[in-house]
């Protein structure tokens, strides 16, 4: 029953909200818009309208529109010189997980001394703390994934060390978050796909975490309800706005149990995947390793009330034991088209289990601590083993 939930956000959610920005007490003068290294937000007609919405509002802007698809030390601290030199006092994050995650990290920058890896814990980082309150943050969320639009963590990679790790104080929370599931009509089926099993995980992971809750759990097996059912039809009919609706709201949710209840070594683990293999989308990575990593736990009987839980939610209305959950998994990917991913076909080999494994610790130990069982180097190393193809 014991829980701790903190979120200072002014959340809007729903269709047609981007409308409202320009009606907003905005935290600044002049804002930083990030977007991404891409072309979505321009073609799609959303940065447009988002630069409308704080003229409406009497807010200045310049935008910084290089945040990749991992996005990397250098450009965050490039990021936070912009901010600087162009007088931006707060930032709004346009964009999906990527854009949204840089945020965070720009944010501390742009108002503290020294390097990001000064302050990041884990791996190389120096584990400093953060001097100075960084820059107020608006996000606008354009894909359903992360979560990210209203918690106060950004995961970063460091390409000098081969390391991708999680950043995030307090301090940085979004003060405004804008949910609008019009903005995800474009993004194409794969990533529809890439993304909304993100969500799904942040979920999964959430509620076989050591550290469950009532209202974490309660919050969970909503999101994942609404994912399973939804998130086949968002990527057949990337038009149909009920389904984005949806899903977007397992994402955004997820953000909140992710707050209540730690994920586990499953994102530990694909972090350190696309920290050597920096082309793998985050969701792709998960999906290739799922299966394997959820056998582990059920086959050492370690929260088989939790998994049957979850297999009720997506869909097994009788399920009565944990291997319905791999069941109704397999299905969803089956139905979203990600059933087949192959590890090969991103440059991984087979004699790297054991690196990955160490690495996933060496980067995103804590995670670990998450799990409902120990799981050892081996063990980790296993499940990359099986999940090869």
């Amino acid at each position: 029953m014991n829980f701790d939930f903190y979120n200072p956000t002014h959340l809007l959610f729903g269709r047609g909200k981007l409308n409202e920005l320009g009606h907003q007490l905005l935290p600044g003068k002049k804002a930083m818009v990030l977007i991404s290294n891409g072309n979505s937000t321009k073609a799609n007609g959303s940065l447009y309208r988002t630069l409308d919405q704080l003229e409406k509002a009497g807010v200045e802007h310049a935008v910084f529109d290089k945040i990749m698809e991992n996005p990397v030390k250098e450009v965050i601290m490039e990021g936070a010189a912009f901010a600087k030199d162009n007088g931006c006092d707060f930032i709004v994050a346009l964009g999906g997980g990527a854009v949204l995650d840089a945020s965070v990290a720009i944010s501390a920058m742009a108002t503290n001394p020294g390097d990001l890896w000064d302050y990041v814990c884990g791996g190389t980082g120096k584990g400093k703390q953060l001097v100075n309150m960084g820059l107020p943050i608006v996000t606008i969320a354009t894909t359903s994934g992360t979560g990210s639009e209203i918690n106060c963590w950004g995961v970063i990679s460091n390409l000098e060390t081969n390391e991708k790790i999680g950043f995030g104080d307090p301090r940085l929370v979004p003060v405004l978050s804008i949910v609008d599931p019009e903005l995800m009509l474009t993004v194409p089926p794969k990533y529809t796909a890439y993304q909304g099993f993100d969500a799904l995980f942040h979920n999964t992971e959430v509620m076989i975490s050591n550290g469950i809750n009532i209202m974490s759990e309660t919050l969970a097996l909503s999101a994942i309800e609404n994912i399973a059912k939804y998130l086949p039809i968002a990527v057949r009919d990337g038009k149909n706005l009920e389904a984005r609706e949806r899903v977007a709201y397992g994402s955004t949710v997820a953000g909140m149990t992710m707050q209540l209840t730690s994920t586990t070594a499953e994102h530990s683990m694909e972090h350190s995947m696309s920290a050597y293999h920096h082309d793998l989308p985050h969701g792709a990575g998960l999906i290739m390793i799922s299966r394997a990593f959820y056998e582990f736990f059920i086959e050492k009987h370690a929260c088989d009330g939790q998994f049957i839980k979850m297999a009720k939610a997506m869909g097994i209305e009788d399920a009565d034991k944990p291997e319905d959950f791999i069941t109704a998994l397999v299905k969803l990917q089956e139905d979203c088209g990600v059933a087949d991913l192959r590890m090969s076909d991103y440059g991984f080999k087979p004699e790297e289990s054991m690196a990955l494994a160490k690495g996933a610790r060496a980067m995103q130990g804590g995670l670990f601590l998450a799990n409902p069982c120990e799981m050892t180097d081996e063990d980790c190393a296993l499940i990359f083993d099986k999940s090869y193809r």
